[in-house]
């Protein structure tokens, strides 16, 4: 059905079904969805929520992941995703776009945007992919005010606290802050960059009743691990942060260089989604009929 007319649209907060989803045991999927497609394609796939990634928006916008775009920018992303599947949206909030009251103001527009849950990292600017080198962070003491303004300023949005500290203060520094995030008000705890089974082992074991995420990145420094075996380590959540983008840009890379070859598509045409295919993903046909459906104004004839 229609977003605008739908019996099925969400009347509880999202922040509120994030947390239910996470409350309710096992381990919460997190497919990346990079635009309002994508995650109609996630939701017919099955999946009950949705990671909305800085790497994938930016990428999207032919930008680097440097924390260059704004809160505005992320909130269009987080409108038409949260808007087009109606489910709850884990947000990038990289490093909170600033200081205490800049995080506040990021809560706050990003609660109205529609997402669910964001999650704050503890790098400095220019930061980076969490799977790169040479992160520079911000004391612990800084990352947790930021972490409390966070909490102090959500109605209901759920706070995941990253730290970025493993590779450069290893697990007893990351665990040292991750502990002092979840006293700031942090929710749960997202421990970027492990490398092997036995540091989510460990990190998770000295975490304990803590909800924590885990990133299954492609390409980056961790180890293909599935959704079971992260829940077998003691993990809450996964995320596929840009899998998502990964393979849309794939195939426009083949369709522009077999167009470009080509000076035609026919080559591509058993790869694309059919017109009857995205018009059945979209809804074209409940819109119509919503349309259809909407009465005609009729202008009074004035009283003589």
């Amino acid at each position: 059905m229609p977003y605008l007319l739908s019996s099925d649209l969400p009347t509880e907060p999202a922040g509120l079904r994030f947390r239910a989803l996470i409350e309710r045991g096992g381990i919460l999927r997190l497919p990346g969805a990079h635009n309002g497609m994508a995650s109609l394609q996630a939701r017919a796939a099955g999946f009950e929520a949705l990671y909305l990634s800085g790497a994938a928006m930016t990428a999207s916008m032919g930008l680097p992941d440097l924390g260059i775009i704004t809160v505005d920018e992320v909130s269009f992303f987080i409108k038409q995703v949260a808007r087009a599947s109606g489910l709850p949206v884990l947000v990038d909030g990289d490093t909170g776009y600033g200081e205490a009251l800049n995080v506040m103001h990021m809560v706050r527009a990003f609660e109205e945007a529609g997402a669910g849950a964001v999650h704050l990292e503890d790098q400095l600017l220019p930061k980076k992919c969490g799977h790169l080198n040479d992160k520079k962070l911000a004391t612990a003491h800084d990352m947790a005010a930021k972490v409390n303004a966070a909490a102090k300023a959500r109605r209901n949005l759920y706070i995941i606290a990253r730290t970025d500290a493993a590779a450069s203060e290893g697990i007893d520094g990351a665990v040292a802050r991750a502990k002092m995030y979840m006293e700031a008000g942090a929710d749960a705890i997202f421990p970027e960059a492990l490398n092997t089974a036995e540091m989510f082992r460990e990190f998770a074991s000295r975490m304990p009743g803590v909800p924590l995420l885990a990133n299954m990145t492609e390409f980056g420094k961790t180890p293909f691990f599935t959704a079971s075996e992260f829940e077998d380590m003691g993990y809450r959540m996964v995320i596929w942060p840009v899998s998502s983008l990964r393979v849309a840009n794939k195939a426009q890379e083949k369709l522009y260089a077999t167009l470009a070859a080509d000076g035609s598509t026919k080559a591509m045409v058993p790869e694309m989604q059919t017109r009857a295919e995205l018009y059945a993903t979209i809804g074209l046909a409940d819109y119509e009929a919503l349309d259809a459906s909407i009465v005609a104004t009729i202008v009074p004839e004035p009283i003589n």
